[in-house]
Parts: structure tokens; sequence; C-alpha cells
């Protein structure tokens, strides 16, 4: 069995790190858009994980109903966070997959 050539391993660390930290400057600068209820209220989120806004339809506002609204905007909290894990799986899970495959 030969023994792998040190230096092309540490040069291929090297561009995966770099590969890393670009995805990851590429997820942070990224915005995401929740929804729930068809839309009627809609969350934006940073890559960061900072909600930058939050938008509710003046029609789904009842004073005699606040349950329901708590649910859609934890509905849309919830929904961007998920993208936000999409977005960060889609641009950094090949990369450790490759990680992975380096021995690392």
């Amino acid at each position: 069995m030969t023994q792998p050539d040190m230096n092309q391993l540490m040069q291929q660390a090297q561009q995966m790190q770099a590969q890393l930290q670009e995805a990851q400057k590429e997820i942070v600068a990224s915005v995401v858009t929740g929804e729930a209820g068809n839309g009627l209220v809609t969350m934006e989120m940073l890559g960061s994980g900072e909600v930058q806004s939050l938008s509710i339809d003046p029609k789904i506002v009842d004073p005699e109903d606040i349950e329901t609204l708590q649910d859609l905007v934890l509905g849309a909290f919830t929904d961007a966070n998920k993208k936000l894990q999409d977005l960060a799986q889609e641009k950094m899970g090949p990369l450790s997959q490759g990680l992975n495959g380096m021995g690392f």
C-alpha cells in the first residue's frame, strides 16, 4: 500500500477549507423567506438566522383568535428556518462529503 502524498493532501485540505469558507459566506449573505397560511404571514430570515422582517396580512388579525395568528407566525419562522437549513446543506453538504472522502 502506498503512502498518500502529504503535500497533495495538504493542498486538497486547503482548497476544501477555502471552499467551505466561501460557502459559509454565501449562506450568511443569503435571505430566505418563510411563509404560513398561503402567504398571509411571511418572514425574511438572514443566513445568520436573524429575522429581518415579518409581514402579517391584516385580514387574519382577529383579536378574538390570537392563537391562530401566533401559530401562523411560528409556522413562518419554522418554514424560514427549514429553508435556511436546506440552503446550508445544499452549500456545505458536498464539501463535507469531500472532506470525509479525504480521510478527515
